[in-house]
């Protein structure tokens, strides 16, 4: 499965990862059928959202 990645300020890239599995009993799995960039998206790029991690994947 692709996965857009962040790997730090600015270096930010579509890999390929694990497919996703439920874990708990109330995960869910979400099919995205369609997106577009949004400004909103460079906040994560430039570092400016808490909680990000180097390494952390969103899956495409």
């Amino acid at each position: 499965m692709k996965a857009i990645v962040y790997d730090g300020l600015q270096k930010v890239e579509c890999r390929t990862v694990e497919d996703p599995r439920l874990e708990k009993e109330d995960d869910i799995i979400v099919k995205v059928t369609s997106a577009a960039i949004c400004g909103s998206d460079l906040h994560l790029v430039h570092g400016l959202v808490k909680g990000m991690y180097d390494g952390y994947a969103v899956t495409v």
